[in-house]
């Protein structure tokens, strides 16, 4: 019997409480606040359950036994663990003092369903016109955020418009917690890796993006960018690695840029804020903004947006398609379009120039013959 094979067995024992919606495939994520409250998303919304794990030792049982198999340690000391599941899933932990009700565990289900953006055109986060657009932007290599809160859909939607990335380019995926699946044959996966108890082992996205650089990449994807390698990536950008795509927790387009600016002044490269701010304003090109409507749960492109360099030390923007909403079908559901403004890009000749134009059917308006 393989250890993969005994962990699973061991964790599906000590995990029994919440296995049926492990097991669920409607279940996004199960959120379990202290051993007698237990949640699920569902449909992008939040129920309460009656699950629970008989005592606060059996919940901490469960998670030791996740963090022995991926070889690190919780503890007082260290009371915050992030690992994955066999299976993909992600699971972040909190245990007391620094969890004041009690010990607290997460996981996000992993989906075996890659989405492509033809699904989400059936889902209605976004519209033919719109896919095609960001199709081409792809291929332009313009450099693009997927940017959204917590539980928005930023790494499904990022691997949706993967998939118009050419099937020749080899891409570099750097991930802190593998999601990405991309479909074309020459990717290569990094994936960060935590120090072991005497500080040893350890591989922070910003070692990856570093080695990446010497990979010969076509595209550098990066999950998500949380700290100093903002600004590795955003130089990387400038110098030649164009078509590069990233995330980030942001509410608007203006915060994902604002956002990357302050990431890269945590770097430990001392720069003035108005040199972070003019790179970040010269290396993205499109944000994609995502929203999830708690009335109904949906999870939808709101805006594309285009971000064309400073005006004095304020980022510049240009809505290129905007979500206009039109109330509710008989269900409940936020009915809405993703519809041009009739903004023009100001990139709209290279989809010509690129010899791309027998790419644009829907959205002749936004590039120049």
């Amino acid at each position: 019997m393989s250890r993969e094979a005994i962990f699973e067995a061991s964790l599906a024992f000590f995990l029994s409480p919440i296995r049926e919606f492990l097991e669920d495939p409607t279940v996004t994520e199960v959120m379990v606040n202290g051993c007698a409250s237990v949640y699920i998303e569902r449909k992008g919304r939040l129920y309460h359950t009656d699950a629970r794990f008989v005592s606060e030792d059996a919940l901490l049982t469960a998670i030791h036994n996740v963090a022995q198999y991926v070889g690190r340690e919780i503890d007082a000391d260290r009371p915050v663990l992030d690992a994955r599941l066999p299976d993909g899933s992600r699971v972040h932990a909190v245990i007391p003092p620094s969890a004041r009700l009690g010990t607290y565990l997460t996981i996000r289900k992993f989906s075996r369903d890659v989405m492509d953006l033809d699904h989400l055109i059936r889902l209605g986060s976004i519209s033919p016109a719109a896919r095609e657009f960001l199709e081409i932007c792809v291929r332009l290599h313009k450099n693009l955020v997927v940017a959204g809160g917590t539980g928005t859909g930023k790494t499904s939607l990022l691997n949706a418009l993967s998939t118009a990335i050419p099937a020749e380019e080899r891409i570099v995926v750097i991930e802190d917690s593998s999601e990405l699946r991309l479909k074309q044959p020459h990717t290569l996966y990094l994936e960060s890796q935590q120090a072991d108890t005497k500080g040893r082992g350890g591989l922070a996205i910003r070692d990856l993006f570093r080695a990446s650089l010497r990979m010969r990449p076509d595209r550098i994807v990066v999950g998500e960018v949380r700290g100093g390698e903002a600004l590795d990536m955003i130089q990387s950008m400038l110098s030649g690695h164009s078509g590069s795509m990233t995330t980030v927790h942001a509410s608007t387009p203006r915060d994902a840029l604002v956002r990357l600016e302050t990431l890269s002044l945590m770097s430990d490269v001392e720069i003035p804020i108005y040199v972070a701010r003019a790179q970040v304003a010269s290396a993205i090109h499109i944000i994609v903004q995502l929203s999830r409507f708690s009335e109904d749960g949906s999870r939808r492109i709101t805006r594309i947006t285009e971000a064309h360099g400073l005006e004095g030390d304020k980022f510049q923007f240009r809505d290129i398609f905007v979500m206009k909403m039109k109330g509710r079908d008989a269900q409940g559901k936020i009915q809405g379009d993703l519809e041009p403004t009739g903004a023009i890009p100001t990139f709209a000749a290279e989809a010509a120039e690129q010899g791309m134009t027998d790419r644009v059917k829907l959205t002749r308006d936004l590039w120049k013959s």
